[in-house]
């Protein structure tokens, strides 16, 4: 396993990290034991947010006795600098620490900036000079605003998603970054779930100098992770082979799942919907063509048509669309029409 240094940071730790997001799913006891799991397993960088309901609990007791072996970087959604405050003070005191690692703007729609208007930077450097953070960094899902974060020089290091079904462009962020020497944090490696091959997974970020985060509920999910630690995947024939098979399958437009779009007004469940026809074939179909599922899909016809949803897709999807797409392929396989 190598190890990834994380631009001008310093952070130096193996290149497998935790994704805390899905961990808020998982009773704290469960919860607590992947976590020292994934620390004694050799994982040092531990990735959650403000908006992760209590993740950032869990991580606080999991770490409680051991603060300084690893690395919790956090995340604030706040616009005003009021809530910057409130967020920080709160993750500290949450997370059982008197400093967070790498603090976050977390899914930025702005490249904040000193006088910009808004002090949101101001506040993160002073939090910098009161010891409370160590690190400026930020989040993104649009590449306009991920690109510009870099390009600024104010923030340390990104977030941002990279996987094996990447772009040109997001290929040339990621050697932006390495040029800027900013560290580059790579979310969504499974592609909200559509990429299901964790060795293809590992062995093509592993090409970058990026520090992926795998969102981890379960421990057998933790297990196959740590795994690599000791036989760490690469780029062979019969891999490079599966990726492109993949990337032809998944070319094109399709939703990620990242659930940004929501809440719908009209209940649509837009995250898993807009996607069904990719789920029904790369998942087992069956407990996504159940009665409730069903339900799910037949609100599709509800939609108002109000764009609300496609405002505000990180990846400028035209998300009505996509829903009566994947919902007239559903009624398809339901009809035994076409099989999955």
């Amino acid at each position: 396993m190598r190890t990834i240094t994380l631009g001008s940071t310093g952070i130096t730790v193996p290149q497998n990290a935790f994704g805390a997001l899905p961990i808020q799913r998982t009773n704290k006891p469960e919860a607590v034991r992947i976590l020292r799991a994934a620390y004694e397993g050799g994982m040092r960088y531990f990735d959650t947010a403000r908006a992760y309901s209590n993740s950032e609990e869990k991580l606080g007791e999991a770490f409680a006795t051991m603060r300084d072996q690893v690395f919790i970087a956090t995340k604030t959604q706040a616009k005003t600098p009021q809530k910057f405050w409130s967020d920080l003070e709160t993750s500290l005191a949450t997370l059982g620490t008197d400093y967070i690692d790498v603090y976050q703007f977390h899914m930025a729609g702005q490249v904040y900036r000193p006088d910009d208007g808004t002090g949101m930077y101001e506040c993160m450097l002073q939090a910098k000079e009161q010891g409370k953070i160590r690190h400026i960094a930020i989040t993104a899902h649009k590449i306009g605003v991920a690109e510009e974060a870099v390009t600024s020089g104010l923030y340390e290091v990104l977030q941002y998603p990279f996987s094996y079904l990447a772009s040109d462009r997001e290929l040339a962020l990621v050697a932006s970054c390495l040029e800027h020497n900013m560290g580059f944090v790579c979310m969504k490696g499974l592609a909200g779930g559509l990429i299901t091959n964790a060795r293809a997974a590992m062995a093509y970020v592993s090409q970058y100098d990026v520090l992926p985060i795998w969102g981890i509920q379960r421990m057998s999910e933790l297990e196959e992770w740590l795994s690599f630690m000791e036989a760490m995947p690469t780029m062979d024939v019969a891999i490079s082979a599966f990726i492109e098979a993949e990337r032809t399958e998944l070319s094109g437009e399709f939703c990620r799942g990242c659930g940004y779009c929501m809440p719908c007004p009209v209940g649509i469940q837009i995250n898993n919907c807009a996607r069904m026809s990719l789920m029904l074939r790369r998942a087992p179909s069956a407990a996504w063509l159940n009665e409730t599922w069903q339900a799910n899909m037949a609100q599709i016809q509800a939609c108002l048509h109000c764009n609300s949803c496609a405002s505000k897709c990180p990846y400028e999807l035209d998300t009505p669309a996509l829903l009566q797409k994947n919902y007239e392929d559903y009624q398809r396989v339901l009809a035994g029409e076409v099989s999955v």
